[in-house]
């Protein structure tokens, strides 16, 4: 199995490194700048994380499906908190493999593949879990909208 390396970046990617960033090692001046450094993140993962646009999207549906479907307010945070662990995971995912890509520059090594693939690996378990605990919360209301909107049409 190959481990494949991105050699280019591509013309849409978001520049790496801003000018003020040399020094971004250091602690963040302030809370303002801790936040603009998180924020950062988030948006570099966005834009450039297929997956985590995915995850946000189904985590997004739903919690708007358990609001429409009058959950209880500690199912609608436990969905909310699924799916910030999902999320978690994918922004982990992409530090893990940002680092290893630095580490490894272009050349392949097995313990570069381990930990990519086990960063991968704990997303995928953190989705399966989350659409486990969705799909209990979710699947019995929304099973018996359907059938009373059924039996009211027949």
């Amino acid at each position: 199995m190959s481990q494949e390396l991105s050699t280019e970046t591509p013309p849409h990617a978001p520049k790496l490194v801003k000018p003020n960033r040399e020094l971004s090692w250091q602690i963040a001046s302030s809370l303002v700048v801790s936040f603009k450094y998180a924020w950062a993140g988030l948006s570099y993962a966005f834009q450039t994380q297929r997956n985590f646009r995915i995850h946000l999207f189904v985590g997004l549906v739903a919690i708007a499906l358990s609001i429409f479907l009058k959950l209880s307010a500690v199912e609608i945070a436990i969905i909310g908190l699924t799916t910030g662990a999902v999320l978690t995971m994918e922004l982990l995912n992409t530090a893990i493999e940002s680092v290893v890509d630095l580490t490894v520059k272009q050349n392949y090594h097995d313990l570069a593949r381990i930990a990519k693939d086990c960063a991968a690996g704990a997303v995928l378990v953190s989705a399966m879990a989350s659409l486990l605990v969705a799909g209990s919360l979710l699947l019995p209301p929304l099973l018996e909208l359907i059938q009373t909107t059924l039996a009211q049409h027949s």
